[in-house]
């Protein structure tokens, strides 16, 4: 399939040409501004489906609106109906098309246009009323509230609130980017003119500054908000896009005695924390027990024998693990444990605990095994 993304250097443009580039199916022509008549009328021929991005929101003159946004679509569906062609056209309109102000009449406009242009022509027509969108490679100081923010934040910049109770509306770009995929895959299904986007977030300007200062503080507390889904997957994985490129390390806290090395990772709100350690040849670890806390061993380098205890029981059970094979060791509450390097290098295990550590409630008793 042939398809032509017009504002192909903008926020939207940049990313979707990235994500159709990667669909090996799709034959791609791109406009800018650097775009010439010529080949503007030549991709038009060519293409079946158009991704209608160009626009202007922030010029330096007012007519700019009126030509960046009506004129440019007016020129795109003038064109196609010379040369006899009904091709599809999703727009990316704007939650503001008919607010009384000269970009919302220009993106109204544009909208009439292909509206028109889908009466005479009976052309599949889809026009998205986005809100604010967010994502990578949107401009800071610009039109996006969310990328200045990350940009500043992630720089220690300051910002500015004029209205910490302002509601934002904002839809994501990758779910904008799989909304457009699926319109292409299923083309001759549901012509709906006005198709919504979904999920759509909704935040204020306070609740957005606090969430951003909770990721930028990470690096240091090493704790870490729930970021694995909705909302704050996203805004945290733009969050980190704007980080510089020559910040994506940071130092934390190692803590060592003759037993070896203990490094804490991360850890999460819900989920508990990861960490690892270390330990020199006939070296052993642990001797305690939990009566709550459970976790995980992998061992990443060495050999090491894990010994287990029941407290009342006084049941044992051991168990002899190497990082060449990989296994995960469970501790089990009520049961005292032990891991000792019964290998000739470094041990290094990696340590996934249920709950993060509270120094006023360890749930770690000392113990030893009897066998």
């Amino acid at each position: 399939m042939k398809v032509l993304i017009t504002g192909s250097e903008g926020f939207i443009g940049k990313n979707l040409h990235l994500f159709l580039a990667e669909k090996k199916e799709l034959q791609l022509f791109l406009s800018s501004r650097n775009t010439s008549e010529v080949e503007l009328d030549s991709y038009l021929r060519e293409a079946e489906v158009i991704f209608h991005l160009a626009g202007v929101n922030r010029p330096k003159a007012e007519k700019e609106f009126e030509e960046g946004n009506t004129n440019s679509t007016k020129q795109i569906v003038e064109k196609l109906t010379s040369i006899n062609k009904n091709t599809t056209i999703i727009y990316a309109s704007s939650a503001q098309a008919g607010i009384d102000n000269p970009y919302g009449r220009s993106k109204k406009q544009a909208e009439e246009i292909l509206c028109e242009y889908q009466k005479k022509t009976n052309a599949r027509v889809l026009i998205y009323r986005f809100p604010n969108v967010f994502g990578k490679f949107a401009k800071p100081n610009y039109n996006s509230v969310v990328a200045t923010f990350c940009h500043n934040i992630s720089r220690a910049l300051p910002i500015e609130i004029h209205d910490p109770s302002k509601v934002l509306n904002l839809v994501f770009i990758d779910d904008i980017l799989s909304e457009f995929y699926q319109r292409l895959v299923h083309s001759t299904e549901s012509r709906e003119l006005y198709p919504s986007i979904s999920p759509e977030y909704t935040t204020t300007l306070q609740e957005l500054a606090d969430t951003l200062y909770r990721f930028e503080k990470v690096r240091t507390s090493l704790h870490i908000s729930s970021v694995g889904t909705n909302f704050q997957r996203a805004l945290y994985s733009t969050f980190i896009s704007y980080m510089p490129i020559n910040e994506c390390q940071y130092n934390i806290p190692s803590y060592e005695d003759p037993r070896g090395r203990f490094v804490e990772m991360l850890k999460t709100e819900s989920s508990g924390q990861f960490s690892y350690f270390t330990a020199p040849p006939g070296i052993t670890r642990g001797r305690h027990y939990h009566h709550t806390k459970t976790e995980k061993f992998l061992i990443i380098q060495g050999k090491a024998l894990f010994r287990f205890q029941h407290l009342v029981t006084k049941e044992y059970y051991e168990v002899k693990v190497e990082g060449e094979k990989p296994m995960i060791v469970d501790t089990i509450p009520g049961w005292t444990h032990d891991i000792t390097n019964i290998g000739d290098n470094e041990l290094i295990v990696m340590l996934w605990a249920n709950e993060v550590f509270n120094r006023d409630l360890p749930d770690t008793f000392v113990a030893e095994i009897t066998k």
